[in-house]
């Protein structure tokens, strides 16, 4: 039986000794021969030596692994991401090159105590949506080799798919890190663009190109994001993010945009419709309002990325070896990038200015939802229907992912189900999209999807204990937040109420303190005050309420708060600390003790 590569529970054998990174590289040395052997799917441009793998095994030799996010967790490379003495091809060989470096994002995996296994094939020079278009051989899906295992990340989806690899690093322009994560049952984060960063990879479009992460659960991909982020000074495109605000992902309650029944298209799969409808009952019954979007602003955007200047871009960015070596490329690379050399600058000025318009077309949609859920790809093709008409198809595959980069959205593609046999059970998804910066947001409320949805993670038949509900790990991710629990005049509806609400904040949560406090009716008003205060015996929960606003606001609040009540940190039933309202010790013995009612609002009722 396979190992559960799942983050957790590597971290867990590691924690109890049950497993160390040199047995673990052995093992899966073992599973990619045999994988290998029984059927070759183009997986690998260039797998790790065993040998190579024990090197990086050997130098977590006495690191204690609590210390390190990633202690000994295996990844694979996307073959445009350099590997420090590994050759990067981009799945052509005579543009072939030995890095001495490796790229930003892999030194801050390995770092983190990661271990590379090899770079995996793609369509040459990150161009199609496929897995199709390369040298070394189209890519078999995970599940049904008859079938695309999408583009152009296909090896770094196939071998997370297959077990061969925890997480894999791919790149996206146009879908790549979103589409082959639906079409091998993969959560497939798209960051925001910048997030990380794009130091050593190959370009497609520098300025839309992301890196991106395939993964058995949002919760692993959080894990790895919060590694990988963070401005590189190499990167002029890289950027540390402003706070994400409000994790929607993780509230009882959101609002998501879906495509109006006109904007829906499934290029002739029957499963679609249902398994979207399906998807969207899900979100529903996690506590999600769907509101309709007109896409047609969205689609505009889609159609400028291969009929406007950027195919230019791609050109620019192999322009020396396109120039010199055109019969080097695939054809069909060949035929898309060379069209870039015809596009002229006024051209590009014509594209950039439509481009505006149509951003600030969608910017509204914002302001009423929280994301955009779409399917990641209307449908799935084999290998020999690709082949057979490869411009077409691979267009109809980015009819909801080519206009996300371009919009400088993030986007999570998240596994929902499977077809039909009409459709050969292949698996189905939606993809979750929010402005810059929602990156966690979206990787919550995946979270949440994905548990509810599928039993199975990637093409193995048995899911390991990953896909349990629980959120993406946050401290790395600065929220912008800060959280406060009131339990007297800032309740909901109360005088003082307004104080909160004027500063944008917002209600969590209603809670209870923990059994340890003594609520008080202080003296004076109006409006009436309770004190709380903690104490070695003869306490009670206290009915709380936690509310939510923004750090910039939190000072001005709190130098608003009269002596003998001020902020400190307030323990909670379930044992969690949080901001809170304490009064001092004196005061409390001025007051009444209303500790029996439980909450300020039944003493209030007994008073009426």
């Amino acid at each position: 039986m396979r190992l559960d590569l799942s983050i957790p529970a590597l971290r867990a054998r590691y924690l109890d000794g049950s497993l160390t990174p040199a047995q673990l590289v052995e093992q899966l040395d073992a599973q990619m021969r045999a994988e290998d052997a029984a059927l070759d799917r183009h997986v690998w441009i260039r797998r790790l030596t065993l040998d190579e793998m024990r090197a990086h095994a050997a130098a977590l030799d006495g690191r204690d692994p609590k210390t390190l996010p990633l202690y000994g967790i295996p990844f694979a490379i996307k073959d445009n991401i350099d590997l420090a003495g590994i050759p990067t091809t981009a799945a052509c060989p005579a543009f072939a090159y030995t890095p001495q470096a490796s790229a930003t994002v892999v030194q801050r995996l390995i770092k983190a105590g990661a271990i590379p296994v090899g770079k995996t094939n793609l369509d040459q020079f990150a161009t199609g949506l496929v897995g199709v278009r390369s040298p070394y051989g189209a890519c078999r899906n995970s599940l049904n080799p008859d079938y695309v295992s999408g583009g152009s990340s296909a090896g770094s989806a196939v071998s997370v798919a297959l077990g061969l690899a925890s997480f894999s690093l791919g790149t996206d322009t146009a879908g790549s890190g979103r589409v082959p994560a639906m079409f091998n049952n993969l959560v497939g984060l798209k960051p925001t663009c910048g997030r990380i960063p794009a130091t050593g990879v190959v370009p497609a479009c520098r300025t839309l190109d992301v890196v991106s992460v395939f993964a058995l659960t949002a919760g692993d991909a959080a894990t790895v994001l919060g590694v990988a982020q963070g401005e590189d000074p190499l990167d002029a495109y890289s950027r540390d993010l402003p706070p994400y605000g409000h994790d929607f992902g993780a509230a009882s309650s959101f609002r998501f945009g879906v495509p109006r029944p006109a904007d829906l298209e499934f290029h002739g799969n029957p499963d679609g419709p249902a398994q979207f409808a399906q998807a969207v009952a899900h979100l529903q019954a996690l506590g999600g309002t769907p509101v309709e979007v007109d896409l047609t602003p969205f689609r505009a955007v889609a159609t400028l990325l291969y009929e406007g200047p950027w195919v230019a871009e791609r050109y620019q960015a192999i322009r020396s070896f396109i120039e010199a070596q055109p019969e080097a490329l695939h054809p069909v690379t060949r035929a898309i990038t060379e069209k870039g050399a015809q596009i002229s600058a006024p051209e590009t000025f014509a594209a950039l200015y439509r481009l505006k318009e149509l951003q600030r077309q969608t910017r509204p949609v914002w302001q009423d939802i929280d994301c955009l859920v779409t399917p990641t790809a209307s449908t799935i093709y084999t290998i020999d229907a690709v082949q057979a008409d490869p411009i077409r198809l691979n267009s109809n595959l980015g009819h909801y992912t080519n206009y996300v980069n371009l919009l400088d959205l993030a986007a999570v593609a998240v596994p929902t189900g499977f077809m039909s046999d009409a459709m050969a059970g292949m698996p189905w998804g939606v993809t979750l999209v929010a402005p810059a910066g929602q990156d966690l947001p979206l990787l919550s409320l995946a979270a949440r999807l994905h548990a509810r949805t599928v039993s199975t993670v990637g093409a193995m038949p048995h899911a390991p204990h990953c896909l349990a509900s629980a959120l993406p790990d946050g401290l790395q991710f600065a929220s912008g937040l800060v959280r406060v629990a009131v339990c007297g005049a800032h309740l909901s509806g109360l005088p003082l109420n307004g104080q909160l609400t004027q500063r944008g904040a917002r209600l969590v949560r209603e809670v209870r303190s923990a059994p340890c406090y003594k609520l008080f009716a202080l003296p004076g008003g109006p409006p009436q005050r309770p004190g709380m205060l903690r104490v070695d015996a003869g306490g009670s929960a206290i009915e709380m309420e936690v509310w939510e606003l923004p750090a910039s606001e939190f000072g001005s609040f709190v130098a608003g708060i009269p002596a003998p009540l001020g902020i400190g940190t307030v323990a909670l039933e379930d044992g969690s600390p949080v901001q809170g309202f304490v009064c001092e010790a004196h005061a409390a013995a001025q007051g009444q003790d209303i500790t029996h009612f439980g909450g300020w609002r039944r003493y209030l009722g007994s008073l009426a």
